[in-house]
């Protein structure tokens, strides 16, 4: 009993362990951008499926909420924070929509699994990336009237980039596997 008790209070910390140095990741992620109107271009979309992939649907989804419950109580992790403000202020402005859809596709990424084809792995990781743009947009256009140019303000600047950013994830999906091992 007692050795399962150990393990179990190891796994536990591990697996804390791994959640907070996403969530770090996630930080770092997030203040590499280019600036955008209204919305900065991160490596954030990578990182969260990224995560999603390497970590699974649990463990990527208690790193994407722990990280937004660290903005959300004013811990400077979001992309123009502290600069832009912190805390709900920050959490509530333009990027809401696409932060929230962090956990969609944090979800998603973790559910799929990613085998040795390439063209699979494109859809799938593509499929994890939409929920952001799409409840990004959707936010967008609630914040600041359906009545701008929401695609062009929110989604086209940065297809190409994130185009880029799945190409990427493409790549290395089919060594997902050995990292996983570790996790």
């Amino acid at each position: 009993m007692e050795t399962i008790k150990l393990i179990q209070n190891n796994k536990v910390i591990k697996n804390a362990i791994i959640v907070l140095l996403g969530t770090v990741l996630l930080t770092i992620s997030a203040k590499v951008k280019i600036p955008f109107y209204p919305v900065p271009m991160t490596m954030q979309t990578f990182v969260v499926i990224f995560l999603g992939m390497c970590f699974g649907y649990k463990l990527g989804l208690a790193t994407v909420v722990l990280y937004l419950i660290e903005g959300i109580v004013g811990m400077p992790v979001f992309s123009n924070s502290p600069e832009k403000g912190v805390g709900m202020i920050y959490f509530t402005g333009p990027t809401m929509g696409y932060l929230l859809g962090f956990i969609i596709a944090v979800y998603t990424a973790g559910k799929f699994n990613f085998n040795k084809n390439y063209i699979l792995n494109f859809i799938k990781i593509v499929f994890s990336v939409l929920p952001i743009y799409l409840l990004g947009l959707i936010w967008l256009g609630i914040l600041i009237g359906w009545d701008k140019p929401i695609f062009e303000l929110g989604a086209k600047p940065f297809l190409l980039a994130e185009l880029l950013k799945v190409f990427l994830l493409v790549a290395i999906s089919t060594k997902i596997g050995l990292f996983k091992k570790f996790i």
